[in-house]
Parts: C-alpha cells; structure tokens; sequence
C-alpha cells in the first residue's frame, strides 16, 4: 500500500468526478462557447462574490496572468519571500511582466500591513514604483498557516490607502475557509483578484480559476492566449471543477485532522524539533541537529510512505483526498518506530 504525502497535487478523480467529466456539455472555450467552462467560471465567481472568472491549466498560469494584468514594466511588487508566486514561479514576474520583486521576511509565509507600508516605494525618478501586492492563503511552505479574514481586511485597506492592488494566490483558500469557518463571498470585496486551485485540496486533475472584475477578467484573457492558456473543448476539466466545488470542500476538514494526527505522532519522536504547528493539512518539520532530513525521508520510503525534504532540515507531508484514516493509522505505527 502505498501512502503518497508529497502533496495535495497528486489525487486522482474518484469515479462520481469521472463520471461527471465524461458526462460533460463542452465547446470551444477560445470562442466562449463551452458551456461547462462559462458554468464554472460563474459558480466560482459567485461563491467568491466576484464578478467574474477564468479557466487556466495550473495556479502559476492564475498568478501570472494576474500579476501581469495588475502591472506595468518597471514597477514592483510586495511578496512575502516564502510565497509561490515568488519561490515557485520560476522568476515569472521578472520574465512575464517586467516587474521587479520586494520580498518581505514574514511568519510562516505572513506579512503584515505595517511592513507592507514599509516597503512601499516612493514615487520618483530613481525607484520602482510599488502597484501591486500578493499574499498567498494558506501558505504553503509556510506550513499550512492561513491569515484570518480581518487580517485580510486590515492589508485591504492598507492597500486601498496606498493606491496598491491586491492579489490573493488562493491555492489552497477553502482550506483556510474550512479551517475558519468563513464564507467565501466575505473575501471578494477585499481584493482586486484572486486564484483558486481545483487540482490540489479539491482533487481535480487540472486547472485554477482566476477571478476579478468583468474589466479585470477580461483583459486578463488576452494575456492567457499570449500565455498559451487559451483551450479548446476544456469542459472536460471544467466538469471535475464544479463537481469538487459542490462536494469536496466541506471534506477538507478530513484531511486537517488527518494532518493533525501525523503532527501529534511527530511531535513524541525525540529526533524532531517540536516548534511546528498543523493548522491545516500541511506538515513541516525540522529534525534536530545530527539527523538528516533525506535519511528520514529514505527510511519512510522504504515503508511505502513518500515524502519529501524543503531544505534546512525539513521534511513536508501534505493529506489529502486519497489518503483515508486506514493509511494515517499506518504512518502514526511508522513513525512510532522512528525514534
């Protein structure tokens, strides 16, 4: 049996998603005339209580286009220096958009709008003009940690005092809805975009959804056809993203007291540095000095538990949607034995 905690990413449709995406209504996408697009598309929109959204193939793809459509060449851009459209994105801003990028030092992937106000910066010859900031909830190699929805509100006005935009890379957002018990629609009125991934907690096999206003969105569609974001007959994948949004999110409080488990299990092993929470279904840790990381990944692997090091002597485990409790039970016994 093999127990796959490297990441949400890697869940495979169950058959009532199947079933729906064979069953899908589909067009071409590139004209507006899939059906099963345009439905997901407004369904995400109004659940957010945005105006409108737009299908593409991965988060990066949501992220950058955003940026992209948010930005001018020569301006600059506030992130935390954890976040994924910073780490993970292949210096994508720089190359897609002409941006210089100002990274804050945040907690657990976190910045607050004081150091926001302190980054920005002035208007003049020699500068970089700040326009833009991104925050990234949950965060990611932040271990899971979310902001809550009034320290959204208080970076909203920060930016709004500012005169900046404001971007939410929402990979995981129903985690931190779930884990707060918030609605969805609470957070639109806050921001000027925001992406949500489908093929990670959700369990679809592809694609995120950008949203904005009917202005913002679409002139951000221009931007995906130059990305090569523009599809054809993608209802196929739309149908699994509006079946996970109508029944696979109330599940991802499985996946956080799975996670929680996994924690407390870590937490008894005298090898591992203890100073980690789980707030969601993320799992970083640090092993205490003498003992590696990639050693304690090999010994998991042998046991058919993968996993994988993020550097500094950590190790990352994600739950997920095909992870059950028979397997957590399996990892708690695993590492009971590791010391």
């Amino acid at each position: 049996m093999l127990i796959d905690l490297r990441s949400d990413t890697v869940t495979r449709p169950t058959k009532p998603m199947l079933q729906a995406m064979f069953e899908a209504k589909v067009g071409d996408d590139v004209f507006g005339e899939d059906p099963s697009i345009n439905e997901l598309e407004g369904k995400t929109a109004k659940i957010f209580g945005m105006e409108a959204g737009m299908f593409c193939p991965s988060g990066t793809m949501t992220n950058q286009v955003a940026v992209k459509t948010h930005t001018n060449p020569m301006e600059e851009v506030i992130i935390e220096k954890s976040n994924h459209v910073y780490y993970y994105e292949v210096g994508g801003i720089a190359f897609h958009s002409g941006c210089s990028i100002r990274t804050i030092d945040g907690d657990h992937g976190r910045i607050t709008p004081q150091q926001i106000e302190e980054n920005i910066m002035p208007r003049n010859l020699h500068a970089a003009e700040t326009s833009l900031v991104c925050i990234e909830n949950t965060s990611n190699r932040g271990g899971g940690a979310y902001y809550s929805l009034e320290e959204m509100i208080a970076i909203s006005k920060t930016c709004k005092k500012h005169n900046l935009k404001l971007h939410l890379d929402g990979a995981r957002i129903f985690n931190a809805i779930v884990a707060q018990d918030i609605k969805p629609a609470e957070l639109g009125k806050h921001f000027d975009s925001i992406s949500v991934c489908l093929s990670k907690g959700l369990g679809c096999p592809v694609g995120s959804v950008l949203m904005g206003s009917k202005e913002f969105i679409g002139k951000a569609r221009k931007y995906r056809k130059s990305f090569g974001g523009g599809m054809r007959q993608a209802g196929f994948l739309a149908a699994a993203g509006i079946y996970a949004l109508d029944n696979h999110v109330k599940r991802l409080k499985d996946d956080h007291i799975r996670a929680k488990q996994i924690g407390n299990a870590l937490k008894k092993l005298s090898i591992v540095d203890t100073d980690f929470s789980v707030p969601t279904n993320i799992v970083i840790f640090k092993l205490k000095p003498g003992n590696s990381a990639d050693d304690f990944v090999k010994k998991l692997d042998v046991e058919n538990i993968k996993c994988f090091s993020i550097g500094d002597n950590k190790v990352r485990m994600l739950t997920h949607l095909d992870v059950n409790d028979e397997q957590i039970a399996k990892v708690v016994e695993v590492l009971g034995r590791m010391g």
